[in-house]
């Protein structure tokens, strides 16, 4: 925004509440704080003022409570006010009004975060975070979003950006000051150290692959052959009737899918048909459509009737089960002719159920909980994760130029020549944090934050 402009947005939903918070930032607020409360003095930075909202006319609207946060002491980084009226939003609407006509100008989608990011009160990687903070839906995905929020990823970039600087002063020393008496070239030590940098890039770019199961939701896919108790199952885990139940074989046809929590994990969970010779047409399409959502599941859960032989399922699928991934539910477990069912993929963990009654469901969720976490685990010990498409572009390009770097330094190429891909490196991982001059770039990234952040 100008550095004239005074932007106004309401930070809360929109709708009736007990309180609703309007944010203003810009140069104006310094002196619109005591106006509105129709003060004379000044009002003291990041102390909260009681008092009725006074519009231009005089007029009292609501009372409130306001506060002022100086310049260089705010998020934006300019002057600020917020104001905290009754929820009612015809109330909202006449105090935005009035702030319009006093010469402010309502803020565009992200405009406060741009703002801050624009003034060094965060990097890019940081304002990124602000909104997968605002739109996380699970404790993993919130956990992840506030350490990316407190500079996670910037300091990451930072000290990898320290390692490659470091072996440009190397490199460049020998271009610069090619007379000097300087020692010989090791290639051998500039090589390994490129080789240590390409590694940790790669292993970087590699925890891409959790992005989907920590933003959108662990997709888990209930499969078995029919009347096993599938439907029963996705019911008792939701807490409503989603999917008919009968003892008709064939019943579920297509796949329902819903959301539950389990443990820090949001769950997209999908009852799908049963895996059996098809009797019609109909009914192999919804086998078909089974086969298609497990290419790209997260999780299973294989569902057995434990009161019937083991079941003869698609070898395709059964390839794709692992330890890692799969919790065998041995259903059924209240009726007498029940049987354990452990000979069946004895590699895979076994929880008994009786998803009618929902018996053992609690086990079921520790068990699953336990799995989800232990599939990533690696993701505890790796500070900086990149979980962003942006991030994962502009770290392969560091990745690529540096591998064209060490080829060059095992031709023995000019040191002019491997420095320039050194430098585009440099630039790359730049680009992550926001050392960059994009207004295109900047623009769609922050038109996709709600208004009033």
């Amino acid at each position: 925004m100008p550095a004239t402009d005074t932007i106004v947005a309401l930070s809360t939903p929109a709708g009736e509440s007990a309180v609703a918070l309007i944010r203003l930032s810009g140069p104006d607020c310094v002196e619109l704080g005591p106006a509105l409360l129709g003060r004379i003095q000044t009002l003291e930075p990041r102390r909260a003022y009681y008092g009725q909202y006074h519009k231009e006319n005089g007029e009292t609207v609501d009372s409130c409570l306001l506060t002022y946060f100086a310049e260089g002491h705010s998020f934006t980084g300019a002057a600020m006010l917020e104001i905290a009226p009754h929820g009612n939003p015809f109330i909202i609407q006449l105090i935005l009004e009035d702030l319009l006509a006093r010469g402010c100008r309502v803020a565009d989608p992200g405009e406060f975060t741009r703002t801050a990011f624009l003034n060094g009160r965060m990097d890019l990687t940081q304002a990124e975070a602000v909104a997968d903070l605002i739109h996380a839906r699970s404790e993993r995905s919130l956990e992840l979003a506030r350490r990316q929020l407190h500079g996670s990823v910037g300091r990451k970039m930072s000290a990898l950006t320290e390692q490659l600087l470091h072996i440009m002063a190397h490199l460049e020393a020998y271009i610069d000051f090619p007379e000097e008496d300087l020692p010989p070239v090791d290639e051998a030590g500039p090589a390994l150290d490129l080789k240590r940098l390409i590694q940790e890039l790669k292993a970087l770019i590699e925890t891409r692959q959790y992005a989907a199961l920590l933003h959108e939701g662990v997709k888990t896919l209930i499969v078995g052959e029919p009347n096993v108790g599938k439907s029963s199952l996705i019911n008792a885990l939701v807490g409503t009737d989603r999917a008919i139940v009968s003892d008709r074989p064939g019943t579920t046809r297509d796949y329902l899918s819903a959301f539950i929590m389990v443990g820090a994990w949001r769950i997209e969970i999908l009852d799908t048909a049963g895996l059996h010779a098809a009797a019609n047409d109909l009914e192999s399409i919804g086998i078909e459509r089974t086969m298609e959502q497990a290419e790209t599941a997260d999780f299973f859960l294989l569902v057995l009737d434990s009161t019937a032989p083991s079941p003869a399922l698609p070898p395709d699928l059964l390839a794709k089960l692992t330890p890692e991934n799969t919790l065998v539910l041995e259903n059924k477990m209240d009726l007498p002719e029940s049987q354990a069912c452990a000979s069946f993929r004895s590699d895979l963990k076994h929880c008994r159920i009786a998803a009618k009654h929902g018996t053992g469901l609690a086990e079921l969720k520790t068990a699953w909980a336990a799995a989800l976490d232990a599939q990533t685990a690696p993701l505890a010990a790796v500070d900086g994760l990149v979980l962003n498409a942006r991030h994962a572009a502009a770290l392969t390009i560091a990745v690529n130029a540096l591998e064209k770097a060490l080829q060059k330094m095992k031709d023995q190429e000019l040191s002019e020549l491997i420095a320039a891909d050194l430098r585009q490196a440099v630039d790359a991982l730049g680009d992550v944090v926001g050392r960059v001059d994009n207004e295109r770039m900047l623009d769609r990234l922050f038109k996709e934050f709600c208004i009033g952040k």
